[in-house]
């Protein structure tokens, strides 16, 4: 059993993203486990004139088409602890408590913890994408990794990054799980009208175009396919939903276990992806995933767990939907039993007794040098 220790979050900002509500679960299991814990956030970026004009010649106009009043975050909706700082950027000392471990939760706040004191804990680098996006500044998003922060990645292939590209063998790899409670559903068969979904998104590497080309050719061959889909973003006429589509903009936390529930199939058409998280959401839920290789669904979607498609490949996808609209509604429950059962084979628990280690290790690190 380890012994109870002093942890200390710190996070760009609180909001719903993916990441977000995975470092809000380590937060509270940790917490249940006796452990002492804060987050700290840095104040709400709100985009200046220039990050508008710079992220416009790399992304959509609707990318910025968000409200100014944001939704509370995961954080807060957990009732984890936090700490709001009043500025943007670098944290000082005083900034954050003393502790025994502190973990940056992303490249920007890897560069902010660098400059802490020892007294703030040994520092730890929670990895759950490698960010060497064009609209980001590579060269320092890098230079993170090169720090001696001991890393813990969602996913082995973040490990052979950290390995092959910056000689760093000792990183911890603690898979992501889903919140069973909230996603979890009952067993169904199939809808009675073929349905599919996906997360909309205006972000290059989710692979939206795909996933909206695959549907187009779908319906071509099903015309009675109808189409769920939710996301953050207000819809773009670059981007245009499909036919028989509902669109539902950033919904309420408890009414997404309904949407995903309420498909066949799920679509991940993500280009890039430290884990993929709505693969497993969606198979918590009992709908089986259509997705490509990316993030964790080459290993959650084998043994007729959902179907693998190939890259880029928006027939290949469109394939997939009419097979699944076609499956008889034997086979579709056997489908989606077996995406339940993998999904559900390893809990928060078990990450984050994995997750408990790793920061018992990089506290060994830290006093041993």
């Amino acid at each position: 059993m380890n012994p109870k220790i002093r942890i200390t979050f710190v996070m760009p900002c609180d909001d719903l993203s993916g990441g977000n509500r995975v470092v809000a679960m380590y937060a509270k299991h940790l917490m249940a486990r006796g452990h002492q814990v804060l987050v700290v956030n840095a104040a709400r970026h709100h985009p200046t004139l220039m990050d508008r004009l710079r992220m416009l010649r790399k992304m959509d106009s609707a990318a910025w088409a968000i409200a100014v009043k944001y939704p509370p975050g995961h954080i807060e909706l957990s009732g984890v602890p936090q700490r709001v700082l009043k500025q943007q950027g670098a944290l000082t000392d005083a900034d954050v408590p003393d502790a025994d471990v502190i973990i940056a939760t992303w490249w920007e706040t890897v560069e902010y913890v660098a400059r802490l004191s020892p007294a703030k804990g040994a520092k730890v680098y929670f990895i759950q994408h490698y960010e060497v996006f064009d609209y980001l500044p590579v060269a320092r998003v890098k230079e993170t990794w090169k720090l001696p922060f001991h890393k813990i990645a969602i996913a082995q292939w973040l490990a052979d990054v950290a390995a092959k590209e910056f000689g760093d063998h000792d990183v911890s790899v603690v898979p992501n799980s889903v919140d069973l409670q909230h996603f979890q559903t009952a067993s169904r068969g199939k809808q009675k009208t073929p349905t599919i979904g996906f997360v909309y998104s205006l972000i290059p590497w989710k692979g939206v175009d795909i996933a909206l080309e695959a549907i187009k050719l779908a319906q071509q061959q099903v015309p009675a396919l109808q189409v769920l889909a939710f996301g953050a973003w207000k819809v773009s006429e670059n981007y245009p939903l499909p036919e028989q589509c509902k669109y539902v903009m950033t919904p309420d936390q408890s009414t997404i276990r309904d949407i995903y529930a309420s498909c066949d199939a799920w679509l991940f058409a993500s280009r890039s992806e430290g884990c993929g998280l709505p693969i497993l959401e969606a198979m918590a839920c009992r709908t089986p995933v259509i997705g490509v290789p990316s993030g964790v669904a080459p290993e959650y979607l084998a043994d007729q767990c959902g179907i693998l498609v190939k890259p880029e490949d928006p027939q290949d996808m469109s394939a997939a939907i009419v097979s699944v609209c076609n499956m008889s509604d034997s086979d579709w429950r056997s489908m989606s039993a077996s995406a339940y059962k993998k999904v559900s084979a390893y809990d928060w628990d078990d990450a984050t007794t994995l997750f408990e280690n790793a920061l018992c290790h990089a506290i060994y690190k830290k006093n041993e040098v």
